[in-house]
């Protein structure tokens, strides 16, 4: 598969299409979304495309706002002081 950069823009390293589960934060929701990405497989670096990048603007936008109803609820999330 061809991909966007031929080397890692941070370390130089190979890149490789994978599918990669992303965690999006907006106000005091989360979500979790699988989206393909290009990563490096020396430093671990995820690069996406700017259609994927404009993707997670929207979705946290609406987890921000609450608007949720379309997210499918899979458990709760909790934070540990």
């Amino acid at each position: 598969m061809k991909t966007l950069f031929p080397k890692c823009p941070v370390c130089g390293g190979d890149i490789v299409k994978k599918k990669v589960e992303k965690l999006l934060r907006g106000g005091k929701n989360t979500a979790s979304v699988a989206v393909s990405a290009e990563v490096c497989l020396h430093c671990g670096e995820r690069l996406y495309s700017t259609g994927t990048i404009k993707k997670f603007e929207e979705i946290r936008k609406k987890l921000k706002k609450g608007v949720v109803k379309e997210f499918q609820l899979v458990g709760k999330n909790f934070k540990v002081a």
